[in-house]
């Protein structure tokens, strides 16, 4: 048997850990006792209560919204939803009115949220600067990058910004890829001790998942296993069968929680590799409906990434037109070697990126559990934090209500991070992540790309501030740590 081979030694002490807002144990102990009146004094001399008035609520849970009665948030919490605690005195509390016309969501998730680029002809490499205060200027309040070319930098990009030293959304660190896509990664040299060593490894440094990709079916089984163990989730960018690539079937046969892109079966035959076989892919390919079946009872969620292929695609359609120019946060010098240079475009792409709209919608309407992410390393053109909304966007065109698509990005990511009991819905006792939107997304669901406020642990941020001080910033590596705050 092979010596277990133990993870490369970082120079680096345990990350401490994060803890959650606090529960209000104390407070709830008063109401119990019937000891009103310090619970008033209480929550007087709190400066973090936050009352949002007026305006719509969309909760994460119904399939319409109602008009906003009050939401009170204390210490980074849901408080009182729909004017549920009368005998609180608010009178300290900060007051947020809204307009007639405005609407309340849950935090958006991204469970497919890169934060890396590949700039001027450079290697990919994670940014940490603009990447994560764009994802939060646009609503995205946690993210699961899935899968990092740098974990030691984004392990230290989350202490940053749970430290308070730096904005962005709650990030679901994943660690880096399990599977071919890795760079070094040897099959042969991996065997079941040395992978559930580093399983254990990044789970004690505070990755909150893994991600599989381009694997072999008896790794795949051993990261579910330890991952599990962990009470960690695993998702992947699986195959067909192809070269020994798991097919997403027997994958979710193995009890991974998520998949990536396309949801595999016996319409992914061993043969051929699954891009050539998403290509031509309709709803009426037989297995296709088998394998959204299977999925349903298994209770796995799917990430379709539609815009992701749209990127690439050689003919883009009006999704990927601009309300923002994303362009400025690049520096000049990025934005003018963009100008010399064509984007990167596979022929492919564009069959591909039609095939997977007809492909969600029957996904949807067979009872398929959602998320929404993005799937977007950025080249200097667009940005995953705004390409959210384009995603968004593609599912709506693609047939899923628009009711339906906001629970996928909101309850459906929470669920499929299982972190549901927490976040993803504006509920008694949940954290206080939201966003407030002009207008109502229900008619239009591109009004989520119109921001009046970000709500992430209780704290508001202003989008235009927080992008506004980015401008001009991101280029190639060496990166520049933001200094604390």
């Amino acid at each position: 048997m092979r010596q277990a081979r133990q993870p490369r030694p970082l120079s680096l002490p345990l990350p401490p850990s994060v803890s959650a807002p606090a529960p209000l144990a104390v407070l709830l102990a008063l109401l119990a006792l019937g000891a009103l009146l310090p619970v008033r004094a209480a929550l007087r001399a709190q400066d973090t209560a936050v009352v949002i008035r007026g305006g719509w609520l969309f909760d994460g849970t119904a399939e319409a919204r109602v008009r906003n009665h009050g939401i009170v948030v204390l210490d980074g919490t849901f408080m009182a939803v729909d004017d549920s605690a009368p005998d609180l005195d608010l009178s300290g509390a900060r007051v947020v009115t809204l307009a007639d016309d405005e609407t309340i969501l849950p935090g958006f998730f991204d469970l497919h949220a890169h934060y890396n680029v590949q700039l001027m002809g450079r290697p990919r490499t994670e940014e940490f600067v603009v990447q994560p205060t764009v994802y939060l200027a646009n609503g995205v309040t946690s993210t699961f990058p899935a899968g990092e070319y740098d974990p030691v930098g984004m392990m230290r990009l989350r202490e940053r910004i749970d430290r308070g030293e730096q904005a962005g959304p709650r990030m679901y660190d994943s660690g880096p890829y399990f599977g071919q896509a890795r760079p070094g990664w040897d099959s042969a040299a991996i065997d079941r001790d040395s992978l559930f060593a580093e399983v254990d490894y990044w789970a004690e440094h505070g990755a909150r998942g893994f991600k599989a990709k381009v694997i072999d079916p008896e790794h795949l089984r051993w990261l579910i296993e330890r991952a599990h163990l962990h009470g960690l989730t695993v998702t992947g960018h699986l195959g067909s069968g192809y070269r020994d690539v798991v097919n997403p079937r027997d994958a979710v046969l193995m009890g991974i929680d998520r998949v990536e892109h396309f949801i595999g079966g016996d319409a992914f035959p061993a043969g051929r590799s699954a891009y050539a076989s998403l290509a031509r892919m309709t709803p009426s390919t037989p297995g296709y409906r088998e394998e959204v079946a299977l999925f349903r009872r298994h209770h796995v969620t799917f990430d379709a990434t539609i815009t992701a292929y749209g990127y690439f695609a050689p003919h883009r359609d009006s999704l990927f037109d601009y309300w923002v120019d994303e362009r400025k946060l690049f520096t000049p010098e990025v934005e003018a070697w963009l100008r010399t240079h064509d984007r990167p475009s596979y022929p492919s792409f564009d069959s591909i990126y039609r095939a997977k709209c007809a492909l969600l919608s029957a996904y949807y309407h067979g009872g398929g559990r959602l998320g929404v992410g993005t799937d977007h390393p950025s080249w200097g053109e667009f940005l995953p934090g705004f390409g959210y909304h384009r995603e968004l966007e593609a599912y709506v065109r693609c047939g899923v209500p628009p009711a339906a698509t906001l629970r996928a990005a909101t309850i459906g990511g929470a669920r499929g991070l299982d972190v549901a009991d927490k976040l993803g819905s504006i509920e008694v006792g949940k954290y206080a992540d939201l966003v407030v939107v002009e207008g109502n997304p229900l008619e239009d669901i591109r009004v989520t790309r119109k921001l009046r406020l970000v709500m992430k642990a209780g704290k508001i941020y202003d989008p235009q501030a927080l992008l506004a001080g980015v401008v001009g910033r991101l280029g190639p590596p060496p990166y520049r740590h933001p200094a604390p705050r």
